[in-house]
């Protein structure tokens, strides 16, 4: 590291808020619930990266969205419901509105006014949710692999898709790593492990080729929190969306956004693009090559292209 390098890390770093110094921690709710967060990097710049499922966690994303700490401090935390946050005994307080608070509690705790988020897979939904709540608190938003904007006809043709790349034998293996998975007495982990083996298969556009890419450990977090997250989380959150369709409220917006989707992807390309056509500073990046996890599957395309955003270059 030359002089002027070191200078200029030094200077990002005493210009990040002091809450940002410690690199793991709990953030405590206005209804005494934990959100549990890490942070990478010492940027200027922050993000704060929103994971998939609902009832995942950031360890989902957290190993290849590493890269992003070389230019920008990134906070993941795991949403309520999984991980290593609170699992609580009443669902009700897993409905999407307390998820945007907690957001919402998450950027207040920090200190930033304004914020990028980065979201994968269900994570853009809830992006959006909360900058629908807070547009004064989002600088710009960037989309990997996105459930659509509105609901319409979006489970019946996803769901089509992932079995039309699965034969009868591997959702046979599925359902069976499933049950281990999410019982008490199973072996969580293990299931877990097995049933990611094959259920990231039809998610890639090359499974064989880009399995191996993956950096992120979905399996890794609490097995408290993967019961949970897969039992209670992923149902009740996903549920309290309703018939979502948060189109018109989109074209209030004037984020900056970047989509960016695989050329492959089980999520339908025709729904994605009603971000783009709702979001007045949106656009899509389509990705070849590459389904559910473009920024593993085709990295030296999708990093450069969502730097080039960050860095102001174009919408």
């Amino acid at each position: 590291m030359t002089a002027r390098s070191a200078w200029r890390t030094l200077v990002a770093f005493l210009f990040i808020p002091a809450s940002l110094a410690a690199q793991t921690g709990w953030v405590t709710t206005s209804d005494s619930a934990r959100l549990y967060y890490r942070i990478i990097g010492h940027a200027a710049d922050t993000i704060i990266a929103i994971h998939g499922g609902p009832g995942m966690d950031h360890e989902s994303i957290f190993g290849d969205f590493k890269v992003l700490a070389e230019h920008h401090t990134v906070i993941f935390y795991d949403q309520r419901g999984g991980g290593k946050s609170t699992l609580p005994a009443d669902t009700m307080t897993l409905v999407a509105k307390r998820q945007v608070q907690d957001l919402d509690e998450l950027r207040k705790h920090f200190g930033l006014a304004r914020v990028t988020l980065m979201a994968h897979s269900y994570g853009p939904l809830l992006a959006a949710s909360y900058a629908i709540a807070h547009p004064d608190n989002v600088k710009r938003m960037v989309f990997f692999g996105p459930v659509p904007p509105r609901r319409g006809d979006f489970w019946q043709r996803y769901a089509k898709n992932l079995n039309a790349r699965l034969d009868s034998t591997q959702r046979a293996q599925m359902m069976k790593a499933s049950r281990m998975m999410t019982s008490p007495t199973g072996n969580t982990r293990q299931g877990c492990r097995d049933y990611w083996a094959i259920a990231t298969r039809p998610r890639l556009a090359e499974p064989d080729r880009t399995l191996p890419l993956l950096k992120s450990d979905l399996c890794a977090t609490d097995p408290a929190g993967i019961r949970y997250g897969n039992t209670t989380s992923n149902r009740v959150i996903m549920n309290s969306y309703g018939d979502w369709d948060l189109r018109a409220q989109l074209r209030t917006l004037q984020i900056p956004t970047l989509v960016v989707h695989g050329e492959e992807e089980t999520i339908p390309m025709d729904l994605v693009e009603e971000w783009v056509t709702s979001l007045p500073q949106a656009r899509l990046f389509k990705v070849p090559r590459a389904a559910h996890f473009t920024y593993a599957e085709r990295p030296e395309l999708v990093w450069p292209e969502v730097e080039a955003f960050l860095g102001g270059k174009g919408k």
